[in-house]
């Protein structure tokens, strides 16, 4: 059975996770105690896997912490990681996202922010970078800011093409990038946005989340303020693919790690209340792209069930048969070891899940 670590960021810190060889689990933390930690990464990349944590003081503010042990250590810079420069008027409020790149940029991370804005990092997560051609863009003083606030909270990078990176903007839409980020355009075309006068404007959607195809890095999935969808072509054209969903509204999306046309998505109400469907708690697979819809509910609650899932807190990891994880904001961390086609409970009475990560690891 695999080695797998799972990193789960709370509203009052990190807990890192072990399964066993008999398939349960152990948890160490919480690791930055009364920090909200909306981002983590498991860089995977080098010979020792590198943890990376974006923590929220209240007293000291935001900070990218490093562990190089698996979590046993971490190591916070003398000077901000992550920090807007002069003359941008605006202050760091919290890293939302930290994005290894795929093996051609071996020590690339990308690092998504509140204000929104994206950083990179040539040194493994070290030191960051100010991308300022996004920050310029003239659409950018145009984007709202969703529930949670202003905020870049996905990257995504094209394992072919270094210089290929989309972003996704709460509330600005998807913007990509195919000359390493010096210069940016919208793609969201065929992506509604219901709350503006012209439901398909060029910019000013809210998307949630966008999770890349295995198999081929130019399909893309996207949950949105309403609205499944898939592109085929990178980000140019969406397709909405919510039927057979028992709502199209949500927070995350993730896919398979090398199965083609596999995604999943945790479907919550629209309107006021913003609980599952029905009150159950459900994770819906594709297998063929978006095509049809499968509730996987095995081992989960059945009913009378009010924790939703957060746009970072679906993700799989690499082991074969791939394992598919989810958090809520009960406090409660569900883990699949067949693909999501049964559910286990490894942790529960945790502070609200604001993210979750896993990795096989040695």
């Amino acid at each position: 059975m695999d080695n797998i670590l799972l990193g789960v960021g709370t509203q009052k810190g990190l807990f890192l996770g072990r399964r066993r060889g008999d398939g349960s689990w152990g948890f160490t933390g919480p690791h930055f105690p009364m920090q909200a930690v909306y981002s983590v990464a498991i860089d995977t990349r080098r010979s020792v896997p590198r943890l990376l944590a974006g923590a929220d003081s209240s007293h000291w503010g935001p900070s990218v912490f490093r562990s190089d042990d698996l979590g046993a250590s971490w190591h916070e810079p003398a000077r901000p990681a992550v920090k807007f420069p002069q003359g941008t008027d605006t202050s760091l409020e919290r890293v939302w996202q930290l994005h290894p790149a795929g093996a051609a940029a071996p020590d690339v991370v990308y690092a998504g922010t509140e204000p929104g804005a994206l950083f990179r990092s040539d040194d493994g997560g070290e030191t960051f970078e100010f991308v300022r051609s996004l920050w310029e863009h003239p659409q950018r003083e145009h984007w709202g800011a969703g529930f949670g606030g202003q905020a870049v909270h996905t990257v995504v990078t094209d394992p072919r093409d270094p210089g290929a990176v989309t972003v996704a903007v709460s509330t600005g839409g998807v913007y990509s990038s195919r000359d390493g980020g010096a210069s940016w355009a919208p793609s969201n075309t065929g992506v509604r946005a219901d709350f503006l006068p012209d439901p398909y404007p060029e910019f000013g959607q809210c998307v949630h989340k966008i999770a890349q195809d295995p198999t081929d890095p130019d399909r893309l999935y996207l949950q949105n303020h309403g609205g499944v969808y898939r592109s085929d072509d990178g980000g140019a054209l969406w397709t909405d693919i919510g039927k057979g969903l028992p709502a199209d509204f949500g927070f995350a999306v993730t896919t398979h790690p090398r199965l083609g046309g596999v995604a999943y998505v945790f479907p919550v109400s629209d309107g006021g209340d913003r609980y599952p469907p029905g009150y159950r708690c459900q994770v819906y697979r594709t297998e063929d792209s978006g095509g049809s819809w499968s509730a996987l509910s095995a081992g989960l609650p059945h009913e009378d069930h009010y924790g939703i899932v957060l746009r970072d807190a679906l993700r799989t990891d690499d082991a074969d048969p791939a394992g598919v994880y989810f958090g809520n904001r009960n406090g409660e961390v569900y883990a699949s070891a067949d693909e999501g086609d049964s559910w286990k409970l490894v942790a529960s009475h945790l502070p609200a899940v604001l993210c979750v990560r896993a990795a096989v690891v040695q």
